[in-house]
């Protein structure tokens, strides 16, 4: 039972200071409407993998062959608000490849080098800005006509700023509920007119 003890010790210490990678890969064939990802950490831990639609009523999730989740377009902009990333989840590497149509044409070669070109000005913004960030680019051209782009992106952080951020979010939560508590206990104290 002590060795339990000491093992779970070291293993919350670890988990709280040292950095977790969090890799999310992804493939997405615009002509097949979906996105194929797979989120996991340090890269050999599979959380969870599935694709994604873009249908009439919303944003699919398919989870699994028998479970998907709907988010409808109009829950897209709270949901936005929700979702607050803080400086302690560090972007810590992000590559692309993009494969377009086009082989051995003129206005294929110009795509694959104004995507080329764009990238290499918004990565070099964002290197200046974060000197660490691990940034590459990639264009593939095909000799039929279709837009793919596979992805990896990697994010750091610790779980001490994970349960900071948490806390933040149910303190946040809880403050909203005493404020409407308190708001709707002030209107059934007034007199009836």
């Amino acid at each position: 039972m002590g060795e339990l003890f000491v093992y779970s010790f070291f293993l919350g210490i670890f988990f709280f200071l040292f950095p977790v990678f969090v890799y999310i890969d992804a493939f997405v064939d615009v002509r097949e409407n979906k996105c194929w990802f797979a989120l996991s950490l340090f890269k050999f831990f599979k959380i969870f993998g599935g694709y994604i639609e873009i249908k009439k009523p919303g944003i699919v999730f398919h989870l699994t062959k028998k479970k998907a989740v709907i988010l409808p377009y109009k829950e897209l902009a709270p949901m936005r608000k929700k979702f607050e990333v803080t400086k302690g989840f560090q972007l810590y590497r992000f590559h692309q490849i993009v494969e377009t149509g086009g082989e051995g044409k003129p206005l294929g070669v110009f795509i694959g080098a104004a995507i080329l070109s764009a990238s290499g000005q918004i990565f070099s913004v964002l290197h200046s800005l974060h000197p660490f960030l691990s940034l590459k680019n990639g264009v593939l051209l095909t000799d039929h006509a279709d837009l793919k782009l596979t992805f990896q992106t990697v994010t750091i952080f610790n779980g001490l700023i994970l349960s900071i951020a948490i806390g933040k979010k149910i303190l946040e939560a809880i403050l909203n509920w005493i404020r409407k508590k308190e708001s709707t206990a002030s209107w059934k104290k007034q007199p009836s007119s």
